[in-house]
């Protein structure tokens, strides 16, 4: 049976703020009215009205037994009479709860359950089942059904059973067609899988679960290896045939978070074969990415390497070029003693000889000169070398094709591959170099020998190059694989966008036709230009230079309100001492955030004690303590093997998200943070994490001068921490920064959002004007950024030497389709922006989608340039909210006290690291809210000052009164009280 916590079926006996009572148990003056004349006394008007409105809230009518009594005194409170005692017995009579059940159905137009919503439901399930595989997500998708067709709920475990029986149906029918379709021969080798072959240390079923290590020759070597070795064993997509692409992906998961003895285990027809063959497709298609990423990363590491040689050179060279410049003064020196040409000459030339002969110096100045402007391409070849017998093999086992019409760089590659073992320097002309840069043509082509020849060595080299930028780009695409697929098969068809564009453009209020969208850009972006240039006499603070460099007056500090020290230390005195596994006992009871973790099957967990073990696993992991070092403290809970186990296979990146979720779900019904954060506003940074080197993902950052990656968070202005994700060095940050916003699910839900310099981008800012979403950075170097003119005819007064480029209005306008259509795609679930952003991060000339995003994001920088600039409010704004992210870096450094360094290799147990530690964050911050909630109300009942201005500047990063170390324990028997999100003091007496 499915645990009804885990779903979205109602339960009325949470208690309720305020707020919320207002908000979902007001009686309109049509439902006092109603309730009057259908029900008789206090007793029957109560339960007519509880009946009333537990069914509009839950889409059920709630037993007497399960309503809160809160909810009973508010409905009470607007009926003008006192509880009576006798109300709960007028709802146990049998002839007036079908009286009132009845007339409640009728006045709110809904009908019971019966044989015709079950068919419905039935067929909904089935549908759902096709894509779904938690019965928990099934049957919440069975609740939104009923709700929507106004019908009312049965008992939970009638939608229970209906729908664990609908569920297995249709992965029996899966099963049975998988395994119809396999011949005998490969099941067996399916089964061998799972078979430690004599002559090997693991069996072909663990090696499948292998995670790649750093982007080395041997690791390139091992994976091109196992390639062949995937693409040697059975082809899975024939015989999968038909299942949805969740489903297959939800199979694989499943599959690879058992361990071989659970697979001999399982003895469902089919089951097993269709588990293996998910996984197997799924580890092909990232092998193929992550060898197509290894291939990435040594082509830029050639360049890299290239480019360090080229200052090493110029280094070398220093001496040369000095000593040459010496030579040319001393000859313009002797002109002027010099009565002719003649003389002049002769001085000359015995000065060259001097200095080593013509011959001599010549040679210095063409060492030198080869160099300069930054020529590193002839440095490429000698790296690009040593192993150039891996990216060749590596494309053998690959089919790449164009994403564009351009088919250039293809059949260069072909050329340059069937040259591959050529002893000659040249290739024979007729190759199109147009995707190449005019400086890559010239290199190619300078040392030809014949006419119309290449040098082989100088096209390998710029062919590597452009396919690099082309994959990363999206021009060319890899078949077969995830990451590196054909994003265009990702989106929406424009029949399917044209159906939800009204809608879209209403709720962002810009009109649906490309000329008319761009029309209104620019009439924007002139009447906000032309305010400011008439405000900027009197705005004190934003001037410019000569040069048309604009300068701001640095912010002066806050002021802290008076009496903030001893309001602070009053509260550090109050604060009840916690320990921190104890704080995640208390979130969880509150939230039930670990009612998402379990099996990947979806079924429940058969763990003894499953709650406590899945807390120690939160704290270990969270904490970064490890599974062995949390089972050295609590060896009666369970053991490292037992936790390690929980992690691989009951816990997964989006249950971490699910749990997050849960807890900011219940830290927003606090009335506390609104006066920290509106909740309208998230902040995103990333912070460097050491990994070790045995990954792929990390790298050597160069602002940190470390190793490891970047944990890239996203939190509320009310300090909860919303979304968390790994991404490696190296990669610009305003790639990830809309992921975490448009994957947030909770409550909260910000349309502005904060960043750095590394958070913003032209492409960013027009993806986020077409998302809805408010980009405010806070930017460094704004004297280095471009301000586009709205028309070229038109000048300003004052700030006419901002502006120094136009817009391509033509551009937007022709282009708007193709950008609504990416947009629509992303707001389906179809694309994420950063696997659009990766695309348009890398420039392309060719690229009219990214040339069009760049546009509008040109138009929207300035206008966010210009409200900078000459609003003094929004800079004090930027200022606050990103120090906030600062804040929680530093409290999740305190959280993470088991060591800097994330162990595994793996990238998704990277991932889960990160998550882990934002969630126990979260617990803490949901904690620190409750009892400063508490505390603040005992102190105003003492006599102590509680005013907003105070209030507003604590935060819930308040973490002296928690303890981290010594035994770990938990009393699961000793449980908090309900959470009581309570109005605050001063709050209370408006």
């Amino acid at each position: 049976m499915t645990a009804i916590d885990r779903t979205a079926y109602p339960r009325p006996g949470t208690r309720l703020t305020r707020e919320e009572l207002s908000a979902r148990y007001d009686l309109t003056e049509t439902d006092l009215a109603f309730i009057r004349t259908s029900a008789r006394g206090d007793s029957g008007r109560l339960a007519l009205a509880m009946l009333l409105k537990t069914r509009r809230d839950f889409g059920c009518f709630a037993a007497p037994a399960a309503v809160h009594p809160g909810i009973v005194d508010h409905l009470a409170a607007q009926l003008g009479n006192i509880v009576p005692q006798a109300w709960a017995d007028e709802v146990g009579r049998t002839k007036s709860l079908y009286r009132y059940q009845t007339a409640a159905r009728s006045y709110l137009s809904v009908t019971p359950y019966g044989d015709d919503a079950e068919q419905m439901v039935s067929s909904i399930v089935l549908d759902a089942a096709a894509t779904m595989s938690d019965p928990a997500d099934l049957i919440n998708r069975a609740v939104e059904a009923l709700q929507s067709a106004a019908i009312d709920l049965p008992a939970f475990s009638t939608l229970d059973r209906l729908v664990n029986r609908l569920r297995a149906e249709v992965h029996g029918q899966i099963y049975d067609r998988v395994a119809g379709r396999i011949a005998s021969n490969h099941a067996a080798m399916l089964d061998a899988l799972l078979i430690k072959p004599p002559d090997s240390a693991t069996t072909g079923f663990s090696r499948l679960k292998q995670t790649p290590g750093p982007a080395t020759p041997k690791t390139v070597r091992l994976w091109t290896n196992r390639l062949e070795w995937l693409d040697g064993l059975i082809d899975p997509d024939p015989l999968l045939e038909g299942v949805t692409h969740t489903k297959l992906r939800q199979f694989a998961a499943e599959a690879a978070a058992l361990e071989v003895s659970d697979l001999i285990d399982i003895a469902q027809s089919g089951k097993r074969h269709t588990l293996l063959l998910a996984l197997l497709r799924q580890v092909r298609m990232r092998c193929r990415d992550e060898l197509i990423e290894m291939m990435l990363r040594r082509i830029r590491r050639t360049q890299a390497m290239a480019k360090e040689q080229l200052d090493d050179l110029h280094e070398q060279h220093r001496a040369i070029e000095e000593n040459l410049i010496g030579i040319f003064g001393q000859v313009l020196e002797t002109e002027p003693t010099q009565d002719n040409d003649a003389a002049f000459g002769r001085q000359v030339r015995k000065l060259l000889s001097e200095q080593g002969g013509v011959a001599a110096l010549a040679q210095q100045c063409e060492t030198v000169s080869a160099w300069h402007r930054g020529n590193d391409l002839p440095l490429l070849w000698p790296i690009h070398a040593k192993h150039r017998v891996l990216p060749f093999r590596l494309l053998d086992l690959m089919v790449v094709q164009s994403a564009t019409q351009d088919h250039s760089l293809l059949e260069a590659l072909a050329i340059v591959s069937s040259h591959r073992h050529a002893r000659r320097n040249d290739v024979p002309g007729g190759i199109d170099l147009a995707f190449a840069s005019l400086r890559w043509q010239a290199f190619v082509a300078r040392r030809r020998s014949e006419p119309g020849t290449f040098d082989r060595r100088a096209l390998e080299v710029c062919v590597f190059v452009h396919l690099a930028d082309a994959l990363q780009s999206g021009d060319l695409y890899v078949v077969g694989a995830e990451t590196f697929a054909d994003y265009r098969a990702q989106l929406l068809p424009w029949t399917e966008c044209e159906a939800r564009l009204p809608a879209y453009c209403a709720t962002l209020g810009i009109p649906e036709r490309g000329d008319d969208f761009a029309a209104m850009l620019k009439a924007e972006l002139t009447t906000l230009a032309a305010d400011v240039d008439a405000g900027f006499p009197t705005n004190t603070e934003f001037s410019l230079d000569a040069d048309g460099m604009p300068h701001l007056k640095q912010l002066g500090t806050t002021a802290q309100p008076a009496g903030l020290p001893e309001f602070e230390q009053e509260i550090r005195a109050r604060m009840p001492e916690r320990h921190l596994l104890d704080i995640l006992k208390h979130a969880e009871h509150w939230s039930r955030y670990t009612r998402h973790f379990g099996p990947p099957s979806g079924s429940d967990p058969k763990l003894v004690q499953a709650v406590q073990r899945y807390l120690f696993t939160v704290f270990g992991y969270g904490c970064n303590l490890g599974p062995g070092q949390t089972a050295r403290h609590a060896p009666d809970v369970a053991s490292a093997q037992s936790l390690r186990r929980i992690n691989a296979q009951h816990i997964s990146a989006n249950k971490l998200e699910a749990a997050m979720v849960d807890v900011i779900d219940q830290y927003a019904r606090f009335p506390l943070p609104r006066h920290w954060g509106s909740g309208r506003a998230a902040i995103a940074d990333g912070t460097h994490v050491k990994l070790r080197e045995n990954n792929l993902l990390g790298s050597q950052h160069v602002r940190y001068g470390a190793y490891g990656g970047i944990a890239y968070h996203h939190i509320a202005d009310n300090y909860i921490a919303l979304f968390t994700s790994f991404i490696p060095c190296g990669v610009w940050e305003a790639v990830h920064i809309l992921d975490g916003l448009l994957k947030n699910q909770s409550e909260i839900q910000p349309d502005t959002l904060h960043a750095d310099t590394q958070g913003q981008s032209e492409p960013v800012f027009g993806l986020c004007r077409l998302l809805g979403i408010k980009l405010m950075p806070r930017m460094r170097g704004l004297g280095d950024v471009t301000f586009y003119r709205p028309a070229k005819s038109i000048r300003y007064e004052h700030i006419d030497a901002l502006f120094t480029s136009d817009i391509d209005w033509d551009l937007i306008a022709t282009h708007a389709r193709d950008m609504i259509q990416v947009v629509l795609s992303i707001q389906a679930g179809r694309v994420m922006p950063s696997m659009l952003l990766r695309k348009l991060g890398t420039y392309n000339r060719r690229n009219l989608l990214y040339r069009a995003f760049r546009e509008v994001g040109r138009v929207e920088r300035t206008l966010f340039l210009l409200r900078f600039f000459s609003n003094i409010e929004i800079r004090r704004v930027i200022r606050a909210e990103t120090t906030k992210i600062e804040a929680f870096n530093d409290f999740l450094d305190w959280v993470s006290f088991g060591g800097p360094v994330i162990k595994s290799g793996d990238p998704v147990e990277q991932e889960k690291q990160l998550k882990y530690a934002s969630l126990v964050a979260n617990t803490i911050m949901l904690s620190n809210v409750a009892d400063l909630t508490a505390v603040l109300s005992e102190m105003a009942a003492d006599g102590h000052p509680v005013t907003p201005a105070l209030v507003a500047s604590l935060s819930p990063y308040t973490r002296a009164h928690i303890l981290r170390f010594g035994q770990y324990a938990l009393d699961m028997e000793n449980l908090p009280g309900p959470l009581d999100p309570q109005p605050l003091p001063f709050e209370n007496a408006l």
